[in-house]
């Protein structure tokens, strides 16, 4: 299917002058359709207003959630990726004020992963890149993502189907495109992302749905020893749901119960 720019089918490339390009001046969404209805919409236009509340781009959320509406519809099936950037301004840093935030969606065909992920769990990747603490941006999916580029780099071997990403103190952050979790005696714990790493919107609906449910949950700082003693392991995104977590280095874990209640509720949430 056909992107669409500013709400019009692209026609031709976005302009060479747009800071997203020049710089990752911007953020994006990347969303499930299913029956041509994007799944969580009300999260992410939530965690998009609130980027561009903190890097100061005055987009209209109401076109932008009308576009994402129409586009979706008309896409049936798939992933939808949709990018706002503050715009086009020239060289240098600092932003024309007339600069006008562009728009810009994208299609791509439903995601193939395997069912063994979700049913036996993975086995994750210990990435060697660390993820800088910078609180201005963290929570953000802003458009600069080399670091996730660079960790994703370091592995090629199927076996693998995510990688585990700390921060520079050590700390346990998230997956390469992922939020992880953990449990312990039954409680839930998931880091805490004000220096780094990117609020899901999976991981935010889980928090809720946790709440709901009784369930104990901490949003806290996670070290490596924590991670050991961990009776549960599982990640989760706004595309494929949950994957428990089977193996990691010398340390493994079963599929436990929280994790297969916590999945079905993903389930349910990435239903139409």
């Amino acid at each position: 299917m056909q992107s669409w720019v500013d709400g019009q089918p692209a026609h031709a490339l976005a302009s060479l002058k747009d800071r997203g390009l020049a710089y990752g001046d911007g953020l994006f969404e990347t969303l499930a359709v299913k029956a041509g209805q994007p799944l969580l919409l009300d999260l992410h236009m939530q965690r998009l207003a609130q980027g561009c509340s903190r890097l100061a781009i005055v987009a209209d959320n109401t076109v932008i959630r009308s576009e994402v509406l129409a586009y979706a519809q008309a896409m049936g099936e798939g992933v939808l990726k949709l990018i706002v950037t503050r715009g086009d301004s020239l060289r240098g840093y600092s932003a024309s004020p007339e600069a006008l935030p562009r728009r810009i969606l994208q299609a791509s065909p439903p995601a193939a992963y395997p069912e063994a992920n979700a049913q036996e769990g993975i086995q994750l990747f210990d990435c060697a890149t660390r993820l800088a603490e910078q609180p201005l941006l963290a929570g953000l999916k802003h458009l600069n993502r080399l670091e996730q580029v660079l960790a994703r780099a370091e592995w090629q071997d199927p076996a693998y189907a995510e990688g585990l990403m700390r921060d520079t103190s050590g700390r346990v952050i998230e997956g390469v495109f992922s939020n992880l979790f953990l449990v312990r005696d039954g409680s839930l714990y998931t880091a805490d992302l004000q220096r780094c790493g990117v609020a899901g919107v999976m991981r935010a609906a889980l928090l809720v749905e946790a709440e709901r449910q009784g369930i104990a949950r901490h949003v806290t700082d996670i070290s490596f020893e924590q991670l050991r003693q961990a009776d549960e392991l599982f990640l989760c995104n706004s595309v494929y749901g949950i994957w428990p977590v089977r193996a990691f280095a010398e340390l493994s874990w079963p599929v436990g119960p929280l994790t297969r209640k916590l999945q079905g509720i993903a389930r349910t949430l990435l239903d139409v």
